[in-house]
């Protein structure tokens, strides 16, 4: 296994950084044990929301079990739903181009990584949320922190060494399995294990050393990111090599196969509903952490007025965020005369979606599931039947539906807004309530506004833009 917390694509780290790092590694061997030299076996599980797909989720199991024809591994963390989320993209279009897809969640397993995965996790959630509700905390922590504090190279050097922890989950893979991961420790952990065939998908459009995975091939969204990863500007005090351009690629967004297979009648559908009067549906997902809870409160007031007139339905997918779910349900008490909730009733919102496609929807519903696949999938399934998602500029600014942001969590999210505006498939980061509800004002007296989103989104079809996860398949596959 090569060392690579010493030496980051060419660029020698301090001793400083590098004993760090060393230390932190021991630390968490010390608190979750050692397992490197752990033989664990890898069987296979059915995973029901991604069935249409055939995915198969990766687990410790008595004896090895065979891959499948033609596999390719997505290589996951559940940190929020954006992670979760880009590789059900990936393993859609794996689907679509032949392939096997096989879902390994690094920190799902009872191992030392998986663990130490687990701990960032809650750690990065429980920021997320004190973010929304001290301003203090998020202006001197929290915005700094992830878009310059994660910034530095010398922060990737304290990965590279803990995510050998990693290795031996891979132990019983076949090195030369096509494999994409949609977080950076999957990445790492593949490269130390001699995975082959490893391509970094790059979720954030800040450029970041956390991103970084040497031995990878690293894949961005935005010719922004591009430039940003391969110049290294600014991730340093000193000018640093970049990423040479062989392991660097601008594919566009990572978007699911079923999204786009028929983005042009979704479209056209939206256009049709919207200039004939009828109701804007508006879909709102509650993020991973199940922060800002405030403002969804402060939007639906806004909203209840256009709903009980006709002229917005609205879906709000609470996650598995059941105490989310409660709060809003009870802040909306009665009125509103139409609510439906889908809670753990998956078949039921896909039954729904398919009926509202050519037919009507008014109200207001509310979605929960307590399994996380559901959970993040539930708004796949609802955007090409509704009109304008609004969320935070996370990993939902590279999907093709019309989109206002409500205030990002973490620096890093401002530039996703700013790239979703100036491409045109969005409109801008509305930080208050204030701010987004005069927005809803607009749209809804304005009828030109949905339809020019998605005559843009149709025009970037055209180009490209949103076809970057069948090119990371294509790239772990060596398709050319």
């Amino acid at each position: 296994m090569t060392d690579r917390t010493k030496t980051i694509f060419g660029n020698p780290m301090d001793s400083k950084t590098v004993k760090g790092a060393e230390k932190s590694k021991q630390n968490y061997i010390k608190k979750y044990g050692d397992d490197q030299n752990k033989d664990y076996r890898i069987g296979f599980k059915k995973i029901d929301t991604l069935s249409e797909m055939g995915v198969m989720n990766m687990v410790f199991g008595e004896e090895n079990e065979p891959f499948g024809e033609k596999p390719l591994i997505v290589g996951n963390i559940r940190m929020g739903f954006g992670h979760y989320r880009i590789s059900i993209a990936m393993a859609s279009c794996a689907k679509a181009l032949g392939f096997t897809p096989y879902w390994l969640d690094l920190a799902s397993f009872d191992a030392t990584g998986s663990k130490m995965i687990r701990e960032q996790n809650d750690m990065y959630s429980l920021a997320s949320r004190i973010s929304q509700k001290s301003k203090l905390f998020n202006k001197i922590v929290w915005e700094p922190l992830n878009s310059e504090g994660f910034k530095k190279i010398t922060y990737n050097a304290k990965d590279q060494k803990n995510s050998e922890l990693l290795v031996p989950i891979f132990r019983n893979s076949p090195k030369d399995i096509p494999y994409i991961a949609t977080h950076v420790w999957p990445s790492q952990g593949a490269v130390h294990a001699g995975m082959t065939h490893v391509v970094n998908a790059i979720p954030d459009n800040w450029p970041m050393g956390l991103h970084l995975s040497e031995g990878a091939i690293h894949t961005v969204q935005t010719p922004f990111a591009y430039l940003g990863y391969k110049t290294l500007h600014g991730f340093a005090k000193e000018p640093l090599k970049g990423i040479p351009e062989e392991y660097l690629y601008d594919v566009g967004c990572y978007v699911d196969h079923e999204l786009l297979a028929d983005l042009e009648g979704d479209n056209k559908l939206r256009r049709e509903r919207i200039r004939s009067g009828k109701p804007i549906r508006i879909l709102m997902p509650v993020g991973g952490a199940g922060a800002g809870g405030s403002m969804f409160k402060a939007m639906i007031d806004k909203l209840i007025p256009f709903i009980n007139d006709g002229k917005v339905s609205l879906y709000v997918n609470c996650g598995d965020h059941r105490a989310v779910l409660d709060m809003l349900k009870k802040y909306v008490g009665g009125r509103v005369a139409k609510q439906e909730s889908f809670i753990n009733d998956f078949d039921g919102l896909k039954k729904h979606a398919g009926e509202i496609r050519l037919g009507e929807s008014s109200g207001i519903h509310f979605i929960c599931s307590d399994d996380i696949f559901p959970a993040v999938y539930s708004t796949n399934i609802l955007m090409p039947v509704c009109d304008l998602l609004v969320t935070k500029p996370s990993e939902l600014v590279y999907y093709p539906i019309p989109k206002i942001f409500m205030k990002h969590i973490g620096g890093h999210e401002v530039y996703g807004a700013i790239n979703g505006r100036e491409y045109g498939d969005s409109l801008n980061e509305y930080p208050t309530a204030r701010s987004i509800n005069e927005m809803f004002d607009i749209l809804v007296e304005d009828r030109d506004l949905i339809p020019h989103l998605c005559g843009r989104i149709d025009e970037l079809k055209k180009h490209g833009r949103y076809n970057g996860a069948y090119r990371c398949v294509e790239l772990a596959a060596g398709i050319k």
